[in-house]
Formats: C-alpha cells, sequence, structure tokens
C-alpha cells in the first residue's frame, strides 16, 4: 500500500463521486493537520464540483471507471502538493485549483510546475503526457491555453478530460503512482545534469578544478572503500570561505562513477545515488535555477533538508534511494528543540538533524557516505549553535554505531578524541585555498576586527592593504549615491552582478527606503535575483537594486559587489557594539542562546558578500552616527 504520507486521498471514479464530502475532507486532514480554516472552505468548495465532473466523465464513457483521483498528492522531497492528479487513459492531468475568475501569471506558472516535475522526475508520467489544468472555481467554460496550461471554469474538466484522454494509452496504475520509488530523477534528466555540471557554465559554481582535485579524489577513494567493505563513512569537510565546498559536494554527486557502485534495489538501480542537501533555502533556489537549464526543477541532485527530513521521518519503512548524502553547512545542523519547532513535533519525540541522517543512512543497503561541508562564524539561525559534537553524538548514540567510520580533517580531530569509532585525519579534507576571490582572507580579518571593536588605526592597516591590493570598501550616507556608483561600475560588465543587502532584525532601513522587513524580503525569488541580468523578464534581478536581501538569502552566496545597508540593529555605542535596538526572537521550544552573537554574525555574512568591493550605506540619521565614524576612521573611504 501507498504511504498515507504521499497523499490525502486516492480512489477510481466511482468512489471519488460516491464518497461524502466529509469523507473526503477528513481524509485530507490526515494528512495536512494543519489545514486553516480557509484551507477546509476551499476543499468544501472545490471538491463536489470534482466529484461532478468525474460523475459526468463516468456517465460518458463506462471505460472510465478505471480512472483514478489523487487529492493533495504530495510531491516527494518537496514542499509542494497539487490539488488533484487525475489519471486518465493515456494523460496525467495535473489540476491546480484557484478561487477567482481570472488567474494571475503566478497560477499559471505554479500549474506549470506542477506538470514539469511530474513529466520530469515520475517514472509513471515519462512515457504519457501530462498536462496542466488551472480551474477558477469562480469562471465557467475554457478560458484558454496560456504557456502550455488548459485554463478553465470547473464545469469544463469533463471535456478536457475527453479532449486529453488518449484512446489505448492505458491508466496509470495508482498505487504505482503513488510508490515512494517512482518520484525519480529520469536518466535523461540527470545525464543532462551531469553534463551542465561537467562544463562548468554554471554562474553560481565556479570552475576552479585544479585545486579542489584532490578533495574530490579523496572523497572518491573513500565511497568506493566504503562498498568494497560494505561499511558506513562520515566525512567531514573544512573550508574557508570561497574555497570551493559547494562546488566540491556538487561535483561528488553528480560523478558518473557513483553509477558502478551503487546497490540495486529490486531490479533497478537508482538513477542519481547521491544528493546534495542544505539548509541554507536560498543557496537551494539559486542551484535548482541553474540546474533547471538542464531539464526539470533543478532538483535532479539538489534539495532542502527540511524536505528531505520530513519526506524520511515518516516511517522507517522508507529508504533513501541514494547512497552519499551531502550536508551542506554541516556545523549549522539544526539541533533537538529547533527540530521539534520546524516540524510541530513533541520535544520529547524529536531528534536533531545529524540524528536524523545517521539513522536514514543506515536504512541504505550495504553502504553510505555522508559529507558533512563544514563553514564556520555563520550561525545566524536560532537552533544552529550546538556544532558539530551533534555529529558525534548522533553515530555513538546510534544502535548501529559499529558500523560507521569517521574522516575529518586534522583540526577538527578534537571534536572526535576518546572517540570508540575509527577516526582517520587527512590534510585533503581541508579547503584552505580560497577560490572565489583571492584576498577572502584579509577581507575576512578586516571584518572580524571591525566586528570585534578592534582600534580603528589597527583596522585601516589591514584596510589599506586591501585596498592596495584591488579590494575597494565604500562608505555613503546616501542610498542613491551608492546606486549610482554600482551602477556606472558595472555598467560595461553585464555578467557581474551587485545588489542591496541588509540585516533582517534592523526596524530603521525602511524609512530610508532600504524594505528589509518579512513582508518585502519573503516575495524575493532568489534564483532570479543572483542570476538574471537587467534585461531578463522576471523583472528581479539584483542588478536593479530593486529588492532587499537579508543575511538569510545571502549566507552561502556571493556577488561581485555588495551594497550593505547597516541598521540600527548592530551599532557603535560608547565605543562598543550594542545590539539592544534588534527586533527580538519570538519565544518557542529553539530558545535563542546568544542574540548578540546572531547579529554579530550576520553583519559577519553581509559584510563578506563582496568578490570585489562592497558599499556600505548608513543612513544620515544620529542612531547611527557614531557606527558611520568608526568605519571612517576604521579606512573606509567615502564616496
Amino acid at each position: 500500500m501507498p504511504d498515507l504520507a504521499s497523499r490525502g486521498w486516492d480512489s477510481d471514479f466511482p468512489d471519488f463521486t460516491g464518497a461524502s464530502r466529509d469523507t473526503i475532507i477528513t481524509s485530507l486532514q490526515q494528512l495536512v493537520r494543519d489545514a486553516s480554516e480557509e484551507q477546509v472552505r476551499a476543499w468544501r468548495e472545490s471538491i463536489p464540483p470534482l466529484q461532478s465532473e468525474a460523475g459526468e466523465v463516468l456517465a460518458d464513457d463506462a471505460q472510465a471507471k478505471g480512472y483514478g483521483a489523487v487529492l493533495e498528492y504530495v510531491l516527494p522531497l518537496d514542499a509542494r502538493r497539487p490539488d488533484c492528479v487525475f489519471l486518465i487513459e493515456g494523460s496525467v492531468l495535473v489540476l491546480e485549483l484557484k478561487g477567482k475568475a481570472h488567474p494571475t501569471q503566478a497560477d499559471i506558472d505554479q500549474a506549470s510546475a506542477y506538470a514539469r516535475d511530474l513529466r520530469c522526475y515520475h517514472r509513471e508520467c515519462a512515457e504519457r503526457p501530462v498536462h496542466a489544468l488551472l480551474v477558477a472555481t469562480q469562471a465557467r467554460g475554457y478560458l484558454g491555453e496560456r504557456q502550455g496550461v488548459h485554463v478553465c471554469g470547473p464545469d469544463a474538466i469533463d471535456d478536457l478530460v475527453r479532449r486529453l484522454s488518449r484512446p489505448g494509452g492505458g491508466v496509470v496504475n495508482r498505487a504505482a503512482f503513488l510508490d515512494e520509488s517512482s518520484y525519480r530523477p529520469l536518466p535523461t534528466l540527470v545525464a543532462a545534469a551531469r553534463e551542465l555540471m561537467r562544463s562548468g557554465s554554471l554562474r553560481r559554481v565556479h570552475r576552479a578544478a585544479a585545486a579542489t582535485e584532490p578533495t574530490v579524489a579523496l572523497l572518491k577513494d573513500i565511497c568506493v572503500e566504503a562498498a568494497r567493505t560494505k561499511t558506513r563513512r562520515l566525512v567531514l569537510l573544512t573550508g574557508v570561505p570561497g574555497a570551493g565546498k559547494t562546488l566540491v559536494g556538487l561535483q561528488t554527486v553528480h560523478a558518473h562513477w557513483l553509477d558502478d557502485l551503487a546497490v540495486s534495489r529490486g531490479c533497478e538501480k537508482p538513477t542519481a545515488p547521491a544528493v546534495f542537501l542544505s539548509g541554507n533555502g536560498p543557496l537551494v533556489e539559486v542551484l535548482q535555477y541553474e540546474l533547471s537549464k538542464a531539464g526539470g526543477g533543478g532538483r535532479t541532485f539538489v534539495r532542502g533538508v527540511k524536505e528531505y527530513v520530513k519526506r524520511y521521518s515518516v516511517g522507517e519503512s522508507l529508504v533513501p534511494p541514494e547512497h552519499v548524502l551531502v550536508f551542506d553547512e554541516a556545523q549549522r545542523a539544526y539541533d533537538r528543540a529547533m527540530v521539534a519547532e520546524k516540524h510541530k513535533i513533541p520535544l520529547d519525540a524529536a531528534r536533531s538533524e545529524p540524528e536524523h541522517f545517521i539513522e536514514f543512512a543506515e536504512r541504505i543497503p550495504e553502504w553510505c557516505v555522508v559529507v558533512g561541508l563544514i563553514g564556520g562564524g555563520q550561525e545566524i539561525h536560532k537552533g544552529e549553535e550546538a556544532g558539530l559534537v551533534q555529529w558525534r553524538k548522533a553515530i555513538e548514540s546510534s544502535p548501529r554505531m559499529s558500523e560507521w567510520q569517521v574522516h575529518l580533517p586534522p583540526a577538527v580531530q578534537p571534536v572526535f578524541n576518546g572517540s570508540p569509532r575509527p577516526v582517520h585525519a587527512d590534510k585533503r579534507l581541508s579547503l584552505d585555498t580560497e577560490l572565489r576571490f583571492h584576498l577572502t582572507k584579509d577581507v575576512h580579518r578586516f571584518v572580524a576586527q571591525v566586528l570585534d571593536g578592534c582600534p580603528p588605526s589597527e583596522n585601516a592597516k589591514v584596510l589599506a592593504a586591501l585596498e592596495q591590493s584591488g579590494y575597494h570598501l565604500r562608505l555613503t550616507r546616501d542610498l542613491d549615491v551608492a546606486k549610482v556608483y554600482l551602477q556606472d561600475r558595472y555598467r560595461d560588465q553585464p555578467d557581474a552582478r551587485f545588489g542591496l543587502l541588509a540585516s533582517s532584525r534592523d526596524r530603521l532601513l525602511p524609512r530610508f527606503r532600504v524594505y528589509n522587513d518579512f513582508q518585502a524580503t519573503k516575495v524575493v525569488r532568489f534564483g532570479p535575483w543572483y542570476a538574471d541580468t537587467e534585461g531578463d523578464p522576471s523583472g528581479r534581478s539584483c542588478r536593479l537594486l530593486k529588492d532587499c536581501v537579508t543575511e538569510f538569502g545571502a549566507q552561502g552566496l556571493e556577488l561581485d559587489a555588495a551594497l550593505v545597508a547597516w541598521g540600527a540593529d548592530f551599532r557603535m555605542v560608547s565605543g562598543r557594539w550594542d545590539s539592544s535596538s534588534a527586533s527580538r526572537y519570538k519565544r518557542g521550544v529553539a530558545a535563542v542562546r546568544d542574540p548578540h552573537q546572531l547579529r554579530l554574525n550576520s553583519y559577519r555574512v553581509l559584510l563578506t558578500r563582496g568578490r570585489e568591493a562592497s558599499v556600505i550605506f548608513v543612513p544620515p540619521t544620529g542612531e547611527v552616527d557614531e557606527t558611520a565614524e568608526y568605519l571612517r576612521a576604521s579606512g573606509v573611504l567615502g564616496l
């Protein structure tokens, strides 16, 4: 039987039309346990028309008794659920219902994306056409086709079912459709993604094979040895910012040699034997956006940690298809309290993310490798402060501890001193040569000194060397001056990226046209923001200096230059950094241990995003005058 977590309701057309609305809604609520009143009301309004249209199809065609209806189908490893999927003769229809008469472009794109992902990732849809239907529940009739999406009122669904069916094509078996193993990247998509990765044409991923090759080769050796000996390995890989940790992780998960090591599940091997997992939502979005050039939604090898945990924590019978799990920013893995809060489960039933991933990995047949990519000093979310010791605890608390070995760089070895498991130290697991830009260490040194409140004269010495080497840090109290500077500087470099950054906890900046509040920043689409040019149709390019990104949207990503708006949430007061004006964190199960340190880390992130330059905008108000003066005294030149 399919896992209940894979859908809210499924049946053939006769059972669907014959069920009461309340029976169906009760089933849906078992899946969506936190369904809002608005969601339940939408179900009450939309289910009867769907049943009516399915009934009309049945009345017209006796063969339709075998058609299937799946409501609230959960796309595996994803947070999205199409409202309804109809499995009809020779075709699959994805229906997205909107309670309006005139759908928006966003509605069209949402429906199109559901159909695209089923075409690209679902085994049962590979040989059948998948059609997207956007149903405007307040409209009537067929409204036409827009960007490949059929737009209609509810009354036109039955006619579209007839039009889009393919006689003789057969109906997808519902159990096969809902089977967990059916949602996999198709081989052609895997090949395309690997070729895109090999060609090095991704903007976000800078080619640096010579610098990262020894580390990639070592990871291959570890995987080969794990497969040969049927053991499980935890690999911790450290690196300075910009040293290529993400590149190493992506090179590894795209490696074709993993195919030869993969163990068959049933009658077939996994299509993609590795996955890159990150709790950094913007990084995932940007990587998927750029990898989408290979087809699909770019999700072949890149996934979010939260969705992965949600998928495989529902039951121990679900086995990840991969052998290699690459966990980005492993030192920032959520502790038990934060997992409880994020996944809405009792604290005593929760596990930390490392505990989850060790347990998931132990379900994988014969061998597995968990790779943790480790940065430092960038813990900006609550629940991220427990550190690397969580990974040791996760292994040593496992009932299958004896199957594990640990590989790490010498600097991390003290974390595992006295461990009962074999620990192998190798300097190749430390990436200490930055690739992003040649002055990374000095930029980080300057930022660290500033955030530590060091004497301005000491800061100025470091910045003077940076300036002489070609790195530019500028200061202005006028936002328009900052924008003109960046637009002029990069006018003849259309591939360069510069954008507006600000702290999420500041409440001063909106007064000065820097809209860093939650409502303004939640609509930013990070893929287009980082990847598009001014002329792209999205209208969301960072180069427009229109949308603001906070530390949560900037961490792990980079720009050629950053326009950093400095707020009052972290300001110099009587010679010391003060964060008392920052907006407070909400109380929850996962308490913030040191809110001042999180603010400091946030500014560390913001001030180190620019590869070539940063322009600091300090608003023209007395609240931050001392901050501006400290930065000037530290050698930051004015515009």
